[in-house]
Protein backbone atom coordinates (compact mmCIF):
# COMPACT_ATOMS: atom_id res chain seq x y z
CA UNK A 1 0.00 0.00 0.00
CA UNK A 2 1.96 3.03 -1.22
CA UNK A 3 1.58 6.22 0.31
CA UNK A 4 0.64 9.22 -2.58
CA UNK A 5 4.28 10.78 -2.04
CA UNK A 6 6.39 7.55 -3.47
CA UNK A 7 3.31 6.99 -6.21
CA UNK A 8 4.09 10.72 -7.21
CA UNK A 9 8.10 9.92 -6.94
CA UNK A 10 7.00 6.45 -8.70
CA UNK A 11 5.29 8.30 -11.40
CA UNK A 12 8.08 10.85 -12.31
CA UNK A 13 10.59 8.49 -12.37
CA UNK A 14 8.71 6.45 -15.23
CA UNK A 15 8.38 3.53 -13.05
CA UNK A 16 9.25 1.21 -9.80
CA UNK A 17 12.34 0.02 -12.02
CA UNK A 18 13.77 3.34 -13.07
CA UNK A 19 13.02 4.80 -9.81
CA UNK A 20 15.53 2.14 -8.36
CA UNK A 21 18.06 2.67 -10.75
CA UNK A 22 18.04 6.89 -10.18
CA UNK A 23 18.97 5.52 -6.55
CA UNK A 24 21.27 3.01 -6.80
CA UNK A 25 19.40 0.01 -5.28
CA UNK A 26 17.57 -3.00 -6.20
CA UNK A 27 14.04 -2.78 -7.61
CA UNK A 28 12.78 -5.66 -5.32
CA UNK A 29 13.61 -2.94 -2.35
CA UNK A 30 11.55 0.08 -4.11
CA UNK A 31 8.44 -2.40 -4.65
CA UNK A 32 8.73 -3.75 -1.20
CA UNK A 33 7.57 0.44 0.29
CA UNK A 34 4.88 1.23 1.37
CA UNK A 35 6.75 5.01 1.62
CA UNK A 36 10.19 6.52 1.20
CA UNK A 37 12.26 5.14 3.93
CA UNK A 38 13.43 8.20 5.88
CA UNK A 39 17.29 7.55 5.32
CA UNK A 40 15.99 7.02 1.64
CA UNK A 41 14.16 10.76 1.37
CA UNK A 42 17.36 12.86 0.08
CA UNK A 43 18.26 10.75 -2.33
CA UNK A 44 14.58 10.34 -4.12
CA UNK A 45 13.96 14.01 -3.79
CA UNK A 46 17.37 14.41 -5.76
CA UNK A 47 16.37 11.84 -8.44
CA UNK A 48 13.00 13.19 -9.43
CA UNK A 49 11.96 16.36 -7.72
CA UNK A 50 9.26 15.29 -5.79
CA UNK A 51 9.94 17.21 -2.47
CA UNK A 52 11.25 15.72 0.90
CA UNK A 53 7.44 17.29 2.56
CA UNK A 54 5.57 15.35 -0.16
CA UNK A 55 7.11 12.04 0.43
CA UNK A 56 7.69 12.04 3.71
CA UNK A 57 5.17 15.24 5.42
CA UNK A 58 5.53 13.62 9.02
CA UNK A 59 9.15 13.89 8.81
CA UNK A 60 9.80 17.40 7.30
CA UNK A 61 6.82 19.16 7.02
CA UNK A 62 6.79 20.43 10.20
CA UNK A 63 10.09 22.22 9.84
CA UNK A 64 9.95 24.55 6.61
CA UNK A 65 13.24 26.34 6.16
CA UNK A 66 15.22 23.78 4.03
CA UNK A 67 15.18 24.23 0.30
CA UNK A 68 12.09 22.01 -0.55
CA UNK A 69 10.14 22.22 2.39
CA UNK A 70 6.50 23.27 2.73
CA UNK A 71 4.74 23.64 5.45
CA UNK A 72 1.99 21.10 6.63
CA UNK A 73 -1.15 22.79 4.47
CA UNK A 74 0.78 22.76 1.77
CA UNK A 75 2.20 19.55 1.82
CA UNK A 76 -1.29 18.03 2.41
CA UNK A 77 -2.91 20.46 -0.27
CA UNK A 78 -0.16 18.74 -2.68
CA UNK A 79 -0.97 15.00 -1.64
CA UNK A 80 -4.71 15.87 -2.31
CA UNK A 81 -3.64 17.44 -6.01
CA UNK A 82 -1.62 14.15 -6.71
CA UNK A 83 -4.27 11.92 -5.68
CA UNK A 84 -6.65 13.41 -7.92
CA UNK A 85 -4.56 13.33 -10.72
CA UNK A 86 -3.17 9.73 -10.36
CA UNK A 87 -7.35 8.89 -10.38
CA UNK A 88 -7.94 11.06 -12.92
CA UNK A 89 -5.08 9.99 -15.26
CA UNK A 90 -5.67 6.45 -15.64
CA UNK A 91 -7.86 3.70 -13.36
CA UNK A 92 -6.18 2.87 -10.17
CA UNK A 93 -4.52 -0.57 -9.85
CA UNK A 94 -5.05 -3.48 -7.02
CA UNK A 95 -2.15 -1.77 -5.18
CA UNK A 96 -3.42 2.00 -5.35
CA UNK A 97 -7.32 0.22 -4.37
CA UNK A 98 -6.16 -1.11 -1.39
CA UNK A 99 -4.13 1.55 0.10
CA UNK A 100 -7.84 3.87 -1.12
CA UNK A 101 -9.49 1.29 1.22
CA UNK A 102 -7.04 2.58 4.12
CA UNK A 103 -8.29 6.15 3.79
CA UNK A 104 -9.31 7.51 7.06
CA UNK A 105 -12.51 10.03 7.45
CA UNK A 106 -13.43 12.99 10.23
CA UNK A 107 -16.97 14.81 9.99
CA UNK A 108 -15.19 17.37 8.03
CA UNK A 109 -16.69 17.91 4.55
CA UNK A 110 -13.18 16.55 3.35
CA UNK A 111 -12.82 14.08 5.71
CA UNK A 112 -16.35 12.72 4.04
CA UNK A 113 -15.31 12.70 1.24
CA UNK A 114 -12.08 10.29 2.28
CA UNK A 115 -14.63 7.81 3.82
CA UNK A 116 -16.72 7.58 1.04
CA UNK A 117 -13.59 7.22 -1.68
CA UNK A 118 -12.28 4.29 1.07
CA UNK A 119 -15.60 2.48 0.87
CA UNK A 120 -16.19 3.04 -3.08
CA UNK A 121 -12.50 1.21 -3.33
CA UNK A 122 -12.98 -1.65 -0.35
CA UNK A 123 -15.96 -2.76 -2.51
CA UNK A 124 -15.02 -2.42 -5.93
CA UNK A 125 -12.19 -4.26 -7.94
CA UNK A 126 -9.96 -3.72 -11.09
CA UNK A 127 -11.72 -5.23 -13.90
CA UNK A 128 -15.17 -3.18 -12.82
CA UNK A 129 -12.70 0.00 -12.06
CA UNK A 130 -11.68 -0.18 -15.67
CA UNK A 131 -14.32 -0.64 -17.32
CA UNK A 132 -15.99 2.59 -15.30
CA UNK A 133 -13.23 4.41 -16.03
CA UNK A 134 -13.41 3.53 -20.17
CA UNK A 135 -17.42 4.36 -20.07
CA UNK A 136 -16.41 7.73 -18.13
CA UNK A 137 -13.50 9.59 -20.18
CA UNK A 138 -12.75 7.38 -23.27
CA UNK A 139 -15.83 5.53 -24.79
CA UNK A 140 -16.39 3.88 -27.78
CA UNK A 141 -16.96 7.00 -29.86
CA UNK A 142 -16.64 9.32 -26.48
CA UNK A 143 -17.16 9.10 -22.76
CA UNK A 144 -19.95 10.34 -20.76
CA UNK A 145 -17.19 13.31 -19.47
CA UNK A 146 -14.64 15.52 -21.09
CA UNK A 147 -12.31 16.37 -18.37
CA UNK A 148 -10.93 19.16 -20.40
CA UNK A 149 -10.56 22.95 -20.01
CA UNK A 150 -11.35 23.90 -23.49
CA UNK A 151 -14.14 22.00 -23.76
CA UNK A 152 -15.96 23.46 -19.83
CA UNK A 153 -15.22 26.85 -21.27
CA UNK A 154 -15.92 27.06 -24.90
CA UNK A 155 -17.98 23.49 -26.07
CA UNK A 156 -15.03 22.53 -27.59
CA UNK A 157 -11.54 20.71 -27.58
CA UNK A 158 -7.88 22.40 -28.02
CA UNK A 159 -9.50 26.00 -28.11
CA UNK A 160 -8.43 29.88 -26.83
CA UNK A 161 -8.35 28.19 -22.84
CA UNK A 162 -5.82 26.06 -23.96
CA UNK A 163 -3.80 28.55 -25.76
CA UNK A 164 -3.94 30.46 -22.75
CA UNK A 165 -3.05 27.91 -20.64
CA UNK A 166 0.27 27.08 -22.50
CA UNK A 167 1.32 30.57 -22.54
CA UNK A 168 0.74 30.58 -18.62
CA UNK A 169 2.64 27.36 -18.56
CA UNK A 170 5.08 28.52 -20.84
CA UNK A 171 6.13 31.49 -18.82
CA UNK A 172 6.61 29.56 -15.65
CA UNK A 173 9.20 27.57 -17.53
CA UNK A 174 6.80 24.23 -17.60
CA UNK A 175 6.99 21.96 -20.47
CA UNK A 176 4.82 19.70 -21.62
CA UNK A 177 5.86 15.78 -21.02
CA UNK A 178 7.35 14.27 -23.90
CA UNK A 179 5.01 11.50 -25.35
CA UNK A 180 1.91 12.89 -23.02
CA UNK A 181 -0.79 12.22 -25.42
CA UNK A 182 -3.11 14.82 -23.89
CA UNK A 183 -3.31 18.19 -23.75
CA UNK A 184 -2.66 20.69 -20.82
CA UNK A 185 -5.88 21.24 -19.94
CA UNK A 186 -6.89 17.85 -19.00
CA UNK A 187 -7.69 17.68 -15.24
CA UNK A 188 -5.48 15.21 -14.24
CA UNK A 189 -2.81 17.05 -16.04
CA UNK A 190 -3.34 20.58 -14.26
CA UNK A 191 -3.82 18.77 -10.89
CA UNK A 192 -0.46 17.30 -11.12
CA UNK A 193 1.22 20.75 -12.20
CA UNK A 194 -0.95 22.17 -9.31
CA UNK A 195 0.59 19.56 -7.18
CA UNK A 196 4.04 20.03 -7.96
CA UNK A 197 3.72 24.22 -7.64
CA UNK A 198 2.38 23.39 -4.14
CA UNK A 199 4.90 21.28 -3.37
CA UNK A 200 7.47 23.17 -5.16
CA UNK A 201 8.88 20.15 -6.73
CA UNK A 202 8.35 22.40 -9.73
CA UNK A 203 10.26 25.88 -9.23
CA UNK A 204 8.20 29.01 -9.50
CA UNK A 205 7.84 32.74 -8.21
CA UNK A 206 5.97 32.65 -5.04
CA UNK A 207 1.96 32.54 -6.00
CA UNK A 208 2.25 30.48 -8.76
CA UNK A 209 0.00 27.98 -7.67
CA UNK A 210 -2.75 31.14 -6.88
CA UNK A 211 -2.67 32.46 -9.95
CA UNK A 212 -2.75 29.42 -12.08
CA UNK A 213 -5.92 28.08 -10.08
CA UNK A 214 -7.78 31.52 -10.20
CA UNK A 215 -6.89 32.00 -14.39
CA UNK A 216 -7.12 28.19 -15.54
CA UNK A 217 -8.77 26.12 -12.63
CA UNK A 218 -11.15 27.60 -10.65
CA UNK A 219 -13.39 28.87 -13.74
CA UNK A 220 -14.52 25.02 -14.53
CA UNK A 221 -13.08 22.23 -12.48
CA UNK A 222 -15.56 22.64 -10.01
CA UNK A 223 -18.34 22.04 -12.46
CA UNK A 224 -16.40 18.93 -13.78
CA UNK A 225 -16.30 17.43 -10.31
CA UNK A 226 -19.63 18.09 -9.75
CA UNK A 227 -20.68 16.18 -13.30
CA UNK A 228 -18.72 13.50 -11.80
CA UNK A 229 -20.39 13.01 -8.91
CA UNK A 230 -23.44 12.71 -10.34
CA UNK A 231 -22.35 11.02 -13.40
CA UNK A 232 -24.55 7.61 -14.75
CA UNK A 233 -21.55 5.55 -15.32
CA UNK A 234 -19.76 6.34 -12.01
CA UNK A 235 -19.88 4.17 -8.78
CA UNK A 236 -16.05 4.64 -7.09
CA UNK A 237 -15.65 7.54 -9.58
CA UNK A 238 -18.88 8.61 -7.84
CA UNK A 239 -16.88 9.87 -4.78
CA UNK A 240 -13.77 11.36 -6.48
CA UNK A 241 -16.39 13.36 -7.90
CA UNK A 242 -17.42 14.68 -4.52
CA UNK A 243 -13.67 14.80 -3.58
CA UNK A 244 -12.77 17.01 -6.39
CA UNK A 245 -15.47 18.96 -5.94
CA UNK A 246 -15.35 19.97 -2.08
CA UNK A 247 -11.34 20.40 -1.81
CA UNK A 248 -12.18 22.96 -5.16
CA UNK A 249 -14.43 24.88 -3.07
CA UNK A 250 -11.82 24.63 -0.18
CA UNK A 251 -9.20 25.75 -2.29
CA UNK A 252 -11.28 28.48 -3.77
CA UNK A 253 -12.22 30.06 -0.50
CA UNK A 254 -9.07 29.85 0.90
CA UNK A 255 -7.41 31.83 -2.26
CA UNK A 256 -10.46 34.88 -1.43
CA UNK A 257 -8.79 35.35 1.73
CA UNK A 258 -6.68 38.27 1.97
CA UNK A 259 -2.87 37.65 1.79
Amino acid sequence: MRDVGLEEAIRVAGGVGALARKIGISQPSVSNWSRVPADRVLSVEHATGVSRAMLRPDLYAEHPGTAGDVDAVDAARAQEYALLSILLARAPDAALLERLATLCGDPSPLGLAHAALAEAAERTNVERIEREYFNLFIGLERGELLPYGSYYLSGFLHERPLARLRAHLAKLAIERTAGQAEPEDHAAILCEIMAGLVSRRLPAPAGSDRELFEQHLKPWIGRFFADLEQADAADFYRPVGMLGRVFVEIETEAFALPS
